[in-house]
């Protein structure tokens, strides 16, 4: 990740539920990064407790990451 981008600056875009900056948050990660920000979103989409908006963002966000591997 970008030194300049901080970790909210970082969810922000990947939550924003907009294609191309979670596009832009997505590529900018290490891959040990990556990882880490795949299994959280996974969890914010599936598991309760998250408020609805928190898990439609993230189940926007993994739908826009599994389109950049096609």
């Amino acid at each position: 990740m970008d030194q300049e981008v901080t970790l909210d600056d970082l969810w922000e875009a990947l939550l924003s539920e907009e294609p191309p900056r979670i596009r832009k948050a997505w590529l900018a990660l290490t891959d040990e990064e990556a990882s880490a920000v795949l299994a959280h979103l996974r969890t914010m989409a599936a598991e309760a407790g998250w408020a609805d908006v928190q898990r439609q963002a993230a189940a926007e966000a993994l739908r826009v990451i599994a389109g950049l591997s096609e």
